[in-house]
């Protein structure tokens, strides 16, 4: 009896464990509000030739491992059709090193990327992105026409709507939406505009 009742006890908390694992990693962060047209006073130099993707990732956050994946599986079908910028936030008080994480490095080593440190989140805040893996496509006249994330949960990597998104604007010119949720760490600590230090584990910044 016992047995009995240590063994259904033990399932309801298993379940409700991954119910809550679950909905944590389906839940998306804030979308932030991205400037209609290119930020005029972001330090990102912008070519009219083709469009310009920017990519936002805070660089302790391990759900934007499968953002960094996403981003080299879309730079494998659209080499020379857009220009890329990953920024990497990075509080001004802390090391000059301590954005240059596995994240930074894997980037770097992504074929037409390019990556620069976002010192105390200035850019972000030009582009009104909170959420680490936070996308925004500018087509060739500094006009916005996506905004969002490339994978399909927290840490998940695979097919997702982002990235389908951004390739077919890339390679037809239109796509069917213009917005996904995006699946990160907070950019900034909630409340102000201060850059989170710390990465998401299941526990919000203070």
């Amino acid at each position: 009896m016992l047995f009995a009742i240590a063994t259904v006890l033990w399932l309801s908390l298993a379940g409700a464990g991954i119910a809550c694992t679950w909905s944590y990693q389906n839940t998306p962060g804030n979308p932030g509000q991205p400037p209609a047209a290119w930020p005029n006073a972001s330090r990102i130099r912008r070519t009219s030739k083709i469009p310009t993707l920017v990519l936002m990732i805070h660089p302790h956050c391990p759900c934007s491992r499968a953002t960094i994946g996403e981003l080299a599986v879309l730079m494998a079908h659209a080499q020379g059709l857009v220009d890329v910028h990953v920024l990497f936030v990075r509080p001004r008080a802390f090391a000059k090193d301590w954005e240059q994480t596995d994240l930074w490095n894997s980037a770097a080593r992504i074929p037409g990327v390019k990556i620069m440190t976002d010192e105390d989140g200035v850019e972000a805040g030009l582009f009104g992105s909170l959420t680490s893996g936070q996308a925004m496509l500018y087509d060739t006249n500094s006009r916005l026409v996506f905004s969002g994330g490339i994978t399909a949960a927290r840490g998940h990597a695979g097919d997702n709507e982002g990235r389908s998104t951004i390739l077919s604007w890339l390679t037809a010119g239109t796509a069917s939406s213009k917005q996904t949720a995006v699946f990160g760490c907070p950019l900034f600590r909630p409340g102000n505009e201060k850059p989170a230090e710390e990465f998401c584990n299941g526990i919000h910044p203070k």
